[in-house]
């Protein structure tokens, strides 16, 4: 894996597809064995599908889901509380697994 440079994580997809795929597929493989893997896989369809990462020097890696996350999940009946709960920690996840992925400390 080549280096990880900030400033070509603008074109993410172009230079690190490989590498957001893997962080992605390690922290759903992480979440389903840990949780309901109807709720995790509905997360990762109907919601994930349309996250979109970020790096910032200053902050980090961030996840960003698309506008109102919870509506989107239709595929599985859970409350909004568990839903909410679940789908930060599986974010919280993505995250720290694209820290390992890049091979780079986040920031303090």
């Amino acid at each position: 894996m080549a280096e990880f440079d900030p400033e070509k994580f603008e074109e993410k997809y172009a230079h690190y597809f490989t590498e957001l795929q893997r962080a992605y597929k390690n922290a759903f493989e992480s979440m389903n064995d840990q949780y309901d893997s109807e709720l995790i896989h509905g997360i990762d369809q109907q919601i994930l599908n349309e996250s979109e990462p970020f790096y910032d020097e200053e902050t980090g890696f961030r996840v960003e889901l698309p506008d109102d996350p919870t509506e989107r999940l239709t595929a599985v009946v859970v409350d909004d509380e568990k839903l909410r709960e679940t789908l930060d920690r599986y974010v919280d996840e993505i995250e720290t697994h694209l820290y390992e992925v890049f091979d780079i400390q986040p920031p303090e």
